[in-house]
């Protein structure tokens, strides 16, 4: 098989996906495995997970041996600290590649929502996260590690809350809200004392709360209460994005929107974002691209090859999903 090969890894907090390309853009395999997050399953975990997606990659590529990429690029959730990056590196450098790169995932939406190579991701999935890149290559980032770093606003987050204004509405302490209903509902209980129970006797995990944020914001036009949670949502976005700019100090910047919770977004949700940013030189782009999309343009940059190449690349990734 002739032509250097790439590797693309986009990691996230529930599912990594990984592809073999060609450097003249052809996906020969692209596969998917569970949660890679070092922050999850520690950093002997995530090279576990890695170490076989990358093996049955290569058996469906038809790759014999344990030949290695040209370039590799691994973006993953939990690489939030300088420190976490440099100890993966350093964990898997020439393993599957003669150059490595490792990062956060937010580069790889950023990367699949522009051509530009610079400008703002938020990618809003199980959690949150931001990144700011500008033309110079100077760079924003934030901790991400959750409510101590001052984070709010993923899907695990928005999940929580409908469960918090499903219990208030029940027992009087909050306004009415559908949420009482359909929040236990989606876990086949009926009533939200149920399934804090359940979640209390371990019956049911609490990280399942992300499953509702597709409902919370489903709901926002028909549920002050549930609009109250995505206007919330909204705003953090807007913070966000304020900060990173005010930050880079760029105006005329992409504002990439990621992720799972803002692929599903409703007219609600990104008419209050633009609403919050519109006063800034920004464009809003939603990007309907898998990550991994971003992660493999981001490998092939690096072999410099044609703009076929990267169209070839994003059409046959974007194909296969």
């Amino acid at each position: 098989m002739s032509g250097r090969l790439v590797l693309a890894v986009d990691g996230g907090n529930s599912k990594t996906d990984l592809a073999l390309l060609r450097e003249d853009g052809e996906v020969l395999a692209l596969v998917r495995g569970g949660v890679s997050s070092p922050h999850h399953i520690g950093l002997d975990g995530t090279i576990a997970v890695l170490e076989e997606l990358h093996a049955d990659a290569r058996a469906r590529a038809g790759l014999a041996g344990d030949g290695r990429a040209a370039v590799g690029n691994l973006l993953l959730a939990g690489l939030d600290l300088p420190v976490e990056e440099e100890q993966l590196h350093a964990a898997v450098d020439g393993r599957w590649a003669d150059r490595l790169s490792v990062g956060n995932d937010t580069f790889a939406v950023l990367r699949a929502g522009t051509e530009r190579g610079w400008g703002v991701a938020v990618v809003c999935g199980a959690g949150i996260n931001c990144v700011g890149v500008a033309p110079d290559g100077r760079q924003v980032r934030f901790p991400a590690l959750g409510r101590i770093t001052g984070d709010w606003g993923g899907g695990y987050d928005l999940g929580l809350e409908a469960m918090w204004a499903a219990a208030r509405s029940e027992d009087g302490r909050g306004p009415k809200t559908p949420l009482e209903r359909l929040v236990p509902e989606h876990f086949d209980l009926d009533t939200p004392l149920e399934l804090a129970w359940a979640i209390h006797t371990g019956r049911i995990e609490q990280r399942r709360a992300v499953e509702l944020s597709p409902l919370v914001v489903a709901m926002a036009e028909h549920d002050p209460v549930a609009d109250g949670i995505v206007v919330r949502l909204a705003d953090e976005v807007v913070a966000l994005v304020r900060a990173t700019a005010a930050r880079l100090g760029v105006t005329g910047m992409d504002v990439v929107l990621g992720g799972g919770v803002m692929r599903g977004a409703t007219d609600r949700l990104l008419g209050l974002i633009e609403d919050g940013l519109r006063d800034l030189e920004l464009t809003l782009v939603r990007t309907s691209a898998p990550p991994i999309v971003g992660a493999a343009l981001l490998a092939l940059d690096e072999l410099d090859v044609t703009d076929d190449a990267r169209t070839r690349a994003r059409r046959e990734l974007e194909a296969a999903f």
